[in-house]
């Protein structure tokens, strides 16, 4: 049986998942991001309790398909950007496809419908506020931010990121050494 969470979008909320699941004494295959599978059936108490300890901590146990299938483009999106080193071999659009076994429009209409955006709006989001992290921490270059997140150069990368946040990348990286020593002054 596969359950659906919505908001699973970090290791900590999987250990959390993984914790409430054991005191529930709820016997499991695998747990990922958004999902987990069951090895049985689950009462309908059991479910109740386990709904309510989720939205004790942020996250929710989802009904509707076409959430659920929302939610599965979020954490595939999530998941490949910012918890996968390698970027995929394939565009973004067949490897969405591919990875849930739907057609990419349907998904993309979809997405759209629901989110009120693209789904290549939300990854380019995503890749921004990726490429932000990898700036703060200051241990890769522009060139290597860009290659590791999938850009063709380094000036698509700063054209997209000045667009979404309205400042370069160096801007943004004086910025973050500002704060940062103005931190350690404090």
């Amino acid at each position: 049986m596969k359950l659906y969470i919505k908001y699973m979008v970090s290791l900590r909320c999987k250990l959390f998942v993984k914790h409430e699941l054991e005191r529930l004494g709820l016997n499991y295959k695998n747990i990922e991001l958004g999902m987990i599978e069951l090895k049985e059936d689950i009462s309908e108490s059991q479910k109740q309790e386990f709904k309510l300890n989720l939205a004790k901590s942020g996250l929710k146990l989802m009904d509707d398909k076409k959430r659920i299938l929302i939610d599965k483009i979020k954490n595939v999106i999530i998941e490949m950007i910012h918890y996968s080193d390698e970027t995929p071999k394939v565009n973004y659009s067949d490897f969405i496809a591919e990875k849930l076994n739907y057609d990419y429009t349907y998904l993309s209409n979809l997405f759209s419908e629901v989110k009120g955006i693209t789904i290549q709006h939300f990854i380019i989001k995503h890749k921004i506020e990726r490429a932000k992290e990898l700036i703060l921490y200051n241990e890769l270059n522009l060139t290597e931010i860009a290659y590791k997140l999938n850009y063709s150069s380094v000036s698509h990368l700063s054209n997209q990121f000045k667009k979404v946040t309205g400042h370069t990348p160096s801007y943004y990286k004086k910025i973050g050494q500002k704060r940062k020593s103005n931190l350690e002054n404090l």
